[in-house]
C-alpha cells in the first residue's frame, strides 16, 4: 500500500480511550425502558430508532421506526449522531457503519452500540479497524456463545486499538480506500448478481405454485405442530444429538446448513424430547429472521430444535418437500407471515402456522411440481456456488489489504 510503520508514530490504547467520555461508548436502552407501545408513525416529526438491518456495509435506511420526542429525551444517553460509528452487539456481532452526516440525531435500540469519538482520532479509520480480522477476534473472544450471540460493552472498552497520528491516519484510510475501491465495485457486482438470481428463484417458484385454486390449513394437514423448547443451553455438548437453530436455516432454499452445528446431550425425561425431528418434517424460523424454510433429511440422526423454530410434521410425508417448496415461495411466505406479532421484535405463533393455507395436490402432481422446480434450480444453484466461492475470496482479500494497511505495510 505504499506506507511504511514509523513505531514512533504509533501507539495502541483501549477503545475506551478513544471515545469523549463515559458515554462516548454506549449501547442501547433494555427493552424494559424501549417497549413496542413507544413506537410512532411519524417520520417528519419523530426520533429514529436504528436497527443492525441499517448496518448493511454503508448505513442503510431499512426498517428505521421513530419514537416521539419526549420519549427520546428520556434515552438520550444512547442518542446517535452523524458521524459516530455504530457496532451490533447482539446477534450480527462486529457488524459496524459510519453513521452519516445527512442524518439527523437518532437513537439505538439495545442490540448496537455506538462510538462517538475525539477529535483527535479520524471514525475512518476506526471504522475500518473494526472490521478487520484481528479486531473482530477480540470482539469474539469477549462474546458469549448463547442462542443470540452477544458481547458486554464493559468488555469493548477494553478492547485495544493501534493508531498512528491523526494525519498518518487520514493518509491510510486513503490508501486503504483506494485500494479497496475496485475490490468493493466487484463485490457488489456479485451481490447483484445474487439478487437477480434470488428474482429468478422466485420467478420459477411462482410459476410453480399458480395454478393450483384447492387449499386447506396446514392443521388439517398436519399430525403435530409444535416448536423447541427452552433452556438448552444446560445441555451443550461437543457431542451427542443436533441441535438446529434459526442460523441452520435459509432463505434461499429448503435445505438445512449443518455446519457451525451446536450438540446436545438431553436426559430421557427431558420435556424437549417432544421436538425430536424426523425424516420430511419442515422446520420454519418463528422470531426474528421469520419464514425460513427446512426440510429435515432423509438420512437425519437424532436432532431437536430450539425455541426459535417450529416444526411441522405432515400426515402424507410424500408432500413434504411439495409444501415446504410452497412454505419456501412468495404465495406461501406471504400466507404464513400475514398473521406475524408484534412491532420491535417479530413473531408467529404456531395457531398462525396451523391456519395457514396451502395447496390440495395428489401425491404425483407434488412429485411432478418438485421436480420441475429442481431442474430448473439446479443451474440457479451452481451459479450461486461460483458467486459465494467469489464472495469469500474477495472478502480474504478485503482482510489481506485491512491487515497490511494497520501493520504499516
Amino acid at each position: 500500500m505504499g506506507i511504511s510503520k514509523d513505531s514512533s508514530m504509533w501507539k495502541t490504547v483501549k477503545m475506551k480511550d478513544i471515545a469523549v467520555d463515559n458515554n462516548g461508548i454506549v449501547d442501547g436502552p433494555f427493552g424494559s425502558n424501549l417497549k413496542t407501545t413507544d413506537y410512532i408513525d411519524d417520520s417528519i416529526n419523530g426520533v429514529p430508532v436504528l436497527t443492525t438491518k441499517n448496518l448493511n456495509g454503508d448505513f442503510s435506511d431499512e426498517s428505521v421506526r421513530y419514537i416521539s420526542k419526549d420519549k427520546f429525551d428520556t434515552l438520550k444517553r444512547s442518542a446517535v449522531f452523524p458521524g459516530d460509528i455504530l457496532v451490533a452487539k447482539i446477534g450480527s456481532i462486529g457488524k459496524c457503519c459510519i453513521y452519516p452526516l445527512d442524518q439527523r440525531v437518532a437513537l439505538i435500540p439495545a442490540n448496537l452500540l455506538k462510538i462517538t469519538l475525539r477529535k483527535d482520532y479520524y471514525n475512518k479509520y476506526v471504522y475500518y479497524y473494526i472490521q478487520s480480522s484481528d479486531f473482530q477476534a477480540l470482539i469474539k473472544s469477549i462474546t458469549k456463545a448463547t442462542a443470540q450471540p452477544a458481547f458486554n460493552v464493559t468488555k469493548f472498552r477494553e478492547l485495544p486499538i493501534s493508531v498512528p497520528c491523526y494525519s498518518e491516519q487520514i493518509r491510510i484510510v486513503q490508501k486503504l480506500e483506494e485500494s479497496l475501491s475496485q475490490l468493493d465495485s466487484a463485490v457488489e457486482t456479485l451481490k447483484k448478481t445474487k439478487q437477480q438470481l434470488e428474482v429468478y428463484r422466485q420467478a420459477v417458484l411462482k410459476e410453480a405454485f399458480a395454478s393450483f385454486d384447492e387449499y386447506t390449513t396446514i392443521r388439517k394437514s398436519t399430525s403435530i405442530v409444535t416448536s423447541g423448547s427452552r433452556g438448552w443451553a444446560k445441555y451443550y455438548s461437543t457431542t451427542g444429538a443436533a441441535f438446529i437453530r434459526i442460523g441452520n436455516l435459509n432463505h434461499e432454499d429448503v435445505s438445512i446448513s449443518f455446519e457451525d452445528l451446536k450438540f446436545v446431550d438431553i436426559p430421557d425425561n427431558a420435556e424437549g424430547i417432544r421436538s425430536r425431528l424426523e425424516p420430511l418434517d419442515i422446520l420454519i424460523s418463528i422470531t426474528a429472521d421469520l419464514g425460513s424454510i427446512g426440510l429435515v433429511p432423509q438420512d437425519i440422526n437424532e436432532a431437536y430444535i430450539n425455541q426459535h423454530i417450529a416444526m411441522v410434521r405432515l400426515k402424507n410425508k410424500k408432500q413434504s418437500e411439495f409444501i415446504a417448496w410452497y412454505l419456501r415461495s412468495d404465495l406461501g411466505q406471504k400466507e404464513l407471515l400475514k398473521n406475524k406479532r408484534g412491532a420491535g421484535k417479530l413473531g408467529l405463533g404456531l395457531d398462525d402456522i396451523r391456519d395457514s393455507l396451502i395447496p390440495v395436490v395428489s401425491d404425483e402432481t407434488a412429485e411432478a411440481v418438485v421436480a420441475q422446480i429442481e431442474e430448473k434450480l439446479s443451474v440457479c444453484k451452481s451459479i450461486e456456488q461460483t458467486v459465494n466461492q467469489s464472495l469469500q475470496q474477495a472478502e480474504a482479500l478485503r482482510q489481506s489489504i485491512l491487515k497490511q494497511a494497520f501493520e504499516g505495510e
